[in-house]
């Protein structure tokens, strides 16, 4: 690798930028994007802006639902929520008023793979934002006081998404899809392994999980990268947090995926509708063919032009809405169509889902359909990533999870090399493997 001719902060290591050669290289980044490996493992990795005056900055700690242990169940966004209530020189209150009082928003999110801790600021208050989240990660207190009083806030907010049919449906489904493994439990964790955790499980799973070689820094809007780099190493630096020379965590590849089990399961709620998910397999993070996932489930299900909106809205009348999406995790994926109706129509609806996801796998997808599907995906990249807070989220997942970083222009460029045969095999593929159904409603 090429050094860059930037100035150096002492250990750290610049990687030269420019134009992707190819996709799944994840050491080439674009020309607007730096990335600087402490000798610690932790890397930063920025997006300069020039002509914004805000930007965010994300956190990204190698650590989710899926890596606890039943014991543990629920404790990464446990976590997450601790870390919010005070360190050795700053108080919860002090926490919240850092960033507040400069118009600051600052939050955090857990999902089954990565836990991320993030900030949008003005430009000017950037280094504050990191001083403050650094401060977060490395020296929280985790007081048995502050573990107890945030059991009980976990446990609301459990219960506020049992009230919450997309919730529900969403944890059903990947209860069913995934039985056997950590991918199908709930990522908060239930009431009862809430109820059970320990300040001193919470305390060891942070010095376990929490290591500089866990943690990218992704920061995007009208920053400079050196600058950065060094904020970070003042911050991050509590309690020696960055003393110990390591390597970045290995990145888990995996070429197949599990295949979820399939069959339905149905949840009776008294909710005014059923809640309905429908999927099968869909590709592992990193498959080169997800731009064609990508054009795939748009046509399905990503517009009002798309044919499940248009067949069971449009014509049928079943559902205000329908969509179709995909996820991608190390080893596994889905591909999924969603939609709610009342309960006199949930059969109806599931048939004619069923009839048109089968029809796509027999027969593909027309031309018109692949080019409408990458209109609006191309559409929808350019849109999302007009704002900082969006490129520092698309950078941190990315680097985090080893996957490439490609500029806008690469991402278009792939959308628009998909084919409608491209589409054809991948529906023929996934749409013909076990179906997973999750009902929720009356």
């Amino acid at each position: 690798m090429v050094l860059d001719q930037h100035p150096v902060t002492a250990g750290s290591q610049h990687i030269a930028a420019g134009r992707p050669s190819g996709v799944g290289d994840p050491s080439v980044l674009p020309p607007q994007v730096r990335r600087t490996t402490l000798p610690s493992g932790l890397r930063v990795i920025t997006e300069a802006m020039p002509g914004v005056r805000s930007a965010s900055l994300g956190v990204w700690v190698g650590v989710g639902s899926r890596d606890e242990t039943p014991a543990l169940h629920g404790c990464s966004h446990f976590l997450e929520h601790v870390l919010f209530k005070g360190t050795s020189t700053r108080t919860a209150m002090d926490l919240s008023v850092a960033l507040d009082e400069v118009g600051g928003e600052v939050n955090a999110f857990t999902d089954r793979e990565h836990t991320c801790f993030h900030a949008r600021v003005l430009d000017t208050d950037l280094p504050l934002a990191v001083d403050v989240l650094g401060d977060m990660v490395t020296d929280s207190l985790i007081t048995l006081e502050d573990v107890d009083a945030e059991r009980e806030v976990i446990l609301d907010e459990i219960a506020m998404h049992s009230d919450d049919p997309d919730d529900v449906v969403a944890d059903l489904f990947a209860e069913r899809a995934w039985p056997d493994s950590p991918l199908g439990q709930p990522v908060a964790g239930t009431a009862d392994s809430i109820a059970a955790l320990t300040r001193d499980q919470v305390a060891a799973f942070h010095a376990e999980h929490y290591r500089p070689g866990s943690i990218v820094v992704s920061a995007a809007g009208n920053l400079d990268h050196d600058e950065v780099v060094a904020q970070v190493e003042r911050s991050f630096s509590r309690r020696g947090f960055l003393d110990v020379a390591g390597e970045p965590r290995a990145v888990e590849r995996a070429t197949t995926g599990l295949v979820p089990v399939g069959g339905a399961s149905r949840l009776s709620r008294p909710f005014e509708q059923v809640s309905v998910l429908l999927g099968h397999r869909g590709l592992v993070r990193g498959d080169p063919r997800r731009f064609a996932m990508g054009v795939l489930t748009t046509a399905l299900g990503g517009g009002t032009s798309s044919r499940l909106f248009q067949e069971v809205r449009e014509r049928r009348g079943l559902a205000y809405s329908v969509y179709a999406y995909s996820s991608s995790y190390r080893d596994a994926g889905i591909l999924a169509v969603g939609a709610s109706c009342l309960p006199e129509r949930v059969d109806a609806l599931v048939d004619v889902v069923r009839t048109e996801l089968a029809e796509a796998a027999r027969t593909g997808l027309s031309p018109e359909e692949v080019r409408r599907g990458q209109g609006q995906l191309r559409g929808a990249t350019v849109l999302g990533l007009e704002d900082p807070g969006s490129r520092m989220y698309r950078l941190g997942r990315s680097e985090l999870a080893g996957d490439p970083h490609l500029g806008v222009d690469d991402v278009l460029d792939r959308i628009g090399a998909v084919t409608p045969d491209a589409c054809g095999a991948l529906a023929a593929e996934l749409l013909t493997e076990p179906e997973t159904l999750a009902l929720v409603g009356p």
